[in-house]
């Protein structure tokens, strides 16, 4: 007997999506599995129940009759009363449950002695949970379609532009918090040509800010903003204070504010005062992502957009909605991984038709909230491995060795100093006494081009060249030093100036050359200017 998976209509006010797609459906199938789906499920986000068909699977008229006959309903929302009526007593429920938010809901989903699983709850630190996340997912949408948002109701141009018409400066964009949302909204921005600043109460995101092409603007307050679980913690009233003083010298010279603060079960922190509003230039635009949860602006009303002290606040909480058939994809590929590991687990038996989550499976465990009626909700602690031991004979054994060989850095002993340009004296005496003289001016030539050669690579900085472009500067320079030796070689005894051909092609060696140095160091000076604003 062979489970039967149920898609619901969603009844959320607003919600366009849906919690699988076609292409899913089919790979649901080959694991063995029954797709049951309510009729018109998908048609909010260009899912017809005609592609639903075609992909094996069942069209179901009412959602009394899906879910009666579902073993597991795949959801978005969380079920409202009339749904949690319908779920069947020992059935299973994956959808975002948010547990902590919903102690109500948790309740009536224990009297049905059911299997609830939250999405919200996956245990993110660990590796293998990266495919079944789907608040990285809706995090990811939500980022760039406030920045899509912003651009519908702002007055210029996102990119600078100089036009017959006059000059347009490019926009600023401020966006507090560099989550995934947040690092989503700097990416599109960034593409969109405007000049992006972010702030964030965790450090070590700052390379990521900037490798998105935006500024990362640190308060001037030290302390460590990490939480548990990718999430940024509560701040001290010290370190808010700073960061309100922040807020308010970017509020007078952005644009547009992105606000993306938000720690889950807890209400949005207050960000963006009414005066911070009310000094931003006219036409401003702030998108408040956290408005769900009360918003990180004062003034935001949410699930509206509203303009207050001439600034449009957009406050809309259904972000990955408004991109629906993107949000349901990535959504069904989701619950479709986190299906594979219920099957891997033997959390769910599709020969036996048996569902029974795997609570010694971490990444089920954290998922798990309600087990055959029993809340399991919060999950224990990880059990994080432990780290490696310390090998105290290896650690003791490096310095020595550094000190025997000298390591790279520190300075030579003026014992060993003296050593060795004793050795390079007698060794150079030794060729100027025994090898013969037009050896000498070669050797000379020799050595001062690998000289030159040397200084070229070694001063060039990293960032202004690649290394191919480095090793070629180096050989053009070997061949100008050459060149020149040919055009005016020193006049010793039995050697003369070079004839009309050897010296005219000296020069154009030189003339060479020298194009390839100079033109290497203009090109890359172009790239570099077409990544800066």
């Amino acid at each position: 007997m062979s489970l039967s998976i149920g898609v619901p209509r969603e009844v959320f006010p607003g919600e366009k999506r849906v919690a699988t797609s076609p292409e899913v459906v089919e790979k649901l199938k080959k694991l063995g599995f029954n797709v049951l789906i309510e009729s018109g499920a998908g048609d909010e986000a260009n899912f017809s129940d005609d592609a639903y068909r075609a992909a094996g699977a069942e069209i179901v008229d009412n959602a009394a009759a899906l879910w009666s006959s579902s073993d597991i309903v795949f959801k978005v929302r969380g079920p409202n009363d009339d749904e949690v009526g319908l779920l069947r007593e020992g059935g299973a429920l994956i959808s975002f449950i948010w547990p902590a938010q919903n102690p109500e809901l948790m309740q009536k989903l224990a009297a049905r002695k059911a299997n609830v699983l939250a999405i919200d709850s996956l245990p993110r630190q660990l590796s293998r949970a990266q495919k079944m996340d789907a608040l990285t997912s809706t995090a990811g949408i939500s980022g760039y379609r406030a920045v899509i948002e912003a651009a519908n109701v702002f007055g210029r141009f996102f990119n600078g532009q100089m036009t017959a018409a006059g000059k347009v400066p490019p926009a600023k964009v401020f966006i507090a918090g560099a989550g995934v949302a947040g690092l989503a909204a700097i990416g599109t921005a960034a593409n969109l040509g405007a000049i992006v600043r972010a702030n964030d109460t965790r450090a070590e995101v700052a390379d990521q800010v900037k490798s998105l092409g935006g500024e990362f603007v640190k308060v001037d307050y030290e302390e460590e903003g990490s939480g548990g679980g990718g999430y940024a913690k509560v701040m001290s009233e010290g370190f808010q204070q700073a960061q309100r003083e922040m807020y308010a010298k970017q509020a007078r010279e952005v644009d547009i504010i992105i606000t993306t603060a938000l720690i889950p079960g807890k209400p949005a922190p207050k960000l963006i005062s009414a005066e911070m509003v009310q000094s931003m230039k006219p036409g401003s635009v702030i998108v408040d992502m956290a408005g769900e949860q009360g918003g990180n602006c004062e003034l935001t009303e949410p699930g509206k957009a509203c303009v207050k002290h001439g600034v449009t606040i957009i406050g809309y909480t259904d972000l990955p909605s408004r991109l629906s058939k993107q949000a349901s994809t990535l959504y069904a590929n989701n619950l479709f991984r986190l299906t594979e590991e219920l099957v891997k687990t033997k959390s769910v038996s599709v020969e036996e038709g048996t569902v029974s989550p795997n609570m010694e499976d971490d990444a089920i465990r954290g998922l798990t909230v309600i087990k055959e009626g029993d809340i399991t909700w919060p999950p224990p602690p990880l059990k994080l491995p432990a780290p490696p031991a310390a090998k105290p004979a290896a650690a003791v054994a490096a310095p020595a060795a550094k000190k025997a060989h000298g390591a790279k850095g520190e300075p030579m002993s003026p014992k060993s100093m003296a050593i060795l340009f004793g050795i390079g004296a007698v060794v150079f005496w030794l060729i100027g006494a025994l090898a013969p003289e037009p050896f000498l001016g070669h050797l000379t030539v020799f050595v001062l081009a690998c000289f030159v050669g040397y200084q070229v690579v070694w001063n060039v900085t990293p960032s202004l060249h690649t290394p191919l472009m480095s090793v070629t500067n180096a050989v053009s320079s070997i061949i100008v030093i050459g060149a020149l030796v040919q055009i005016a070689p020193p006049l010793a005894e039995g050697v003369t100036r070079s004839n009309g051909i050897i010296g005219f092609l000296a020069v154009c060696s030189i003339i060479l050359a020298s194009i390839n140095m100079f033109g290497g160091f203009a090109v890359t000076r172009r790239m570099l200017e077409m990544f800066r604003k």
